[in-house]
């Protein structure tokens, strides 16, 4: 009996591990007058949230002058605009540095996402 309720036990708790699912957001790093932004604003902005890149890994801006997020650690100091940071559990997994355009920007999210495990199916 006893190891027939452990093994339950060890299953279910194997289970929620297995499924508890990781937060991934994408972090936007931009400053005013950042034409290389503003350019990713016209192509991008308004149809990311409605991807499944978008809705695996929300997007979440910063001011790169501004004060970190807390309980986002980075891998390195930010310094160019725009940089987006792939933050998985509040961890920098991977990063863009500059805007690379509409079609590279998306190949490079995909292979960061998938790195990362982040399931963009749903």
């Amino acid at each position: 009996m006893y190891l027939r309720s452990l093994a339950v036990s060890t299953f279910m708790i194997v289970s929620t591990v297995l499924s508890a699912k990781a937060e991934a957001v994408l972090v936007m790093v931009e400053e005013q007058g950042c034409m290389w932004c503003a350019r990713w604003n016209e192509d991008i902005a308004d149809i990311y949230p409605k991807t499944r890149e978008g809705r695996a890994a929300p997007l979440k801006r910063i001011d790169i002058h501004s004060s970190r997020p807390k309980g986002m650690t980075l891998k390195r100091k930010l310094t160019f605009t725009p940089t987006f940071v792939l933050v998985v559990d509040g961890i920098e997994t991977s990063r863009i540095e500059g805007y690379p355009g509409e079609d590279f920007f998306w190949g490079l999210l995909g292979q960061m996402l998938k790195q990362a495990n982040v399931d963009i199916s749903g």
